[in-house]
């Protein structure tokens, strides 16, 4: 793993779970999602990310098949929000000490 990909994992969890409190995910799509950031992420960064997030606690998962496939959606959950409301409150105060 590279070091600004270490440097930015934080944010890519924090706006993966941004997302997924503004409705279903799914793993092609928050690839899309997070280039549109400036971020490349990979199919073998961005699973065991959404993998982990659920193992934790902080998203749910359902299973659809979509067109022959099986496509897993996430969404967040309680303790996925609480985690996200906190990170806002701290990206807030970093942003503010920054750009002072």
């Amino acid at each position: 793993m590279t070091l600004n990909r270490k440097f930015f994992l934080g944010f890519i969890r924090i706006h993966i779970l941004h997302q997924a409190s503004q409705g279903e995910i799914y793993g092609v799509q928050m690839i899309k999602e997070l280039k549109n950031h400036g971020y490349q992420v990979s199919p073998g960064t961005m699973y065991p990310i959404l993998h982990a997030l659920e193992r934790e606690g902080f998203l749910k998962s359902r299973r659809e098949n979509v067109k022959g496939k099986i496509r897993k959606y996430y969404k967040i959950t309680g303790k996925g929000q609480k985690i996200l409301t906190e990170s806002r409150q701290k990206v807030g105060e970093l942003t503010r000490e920054f750009m002072v």
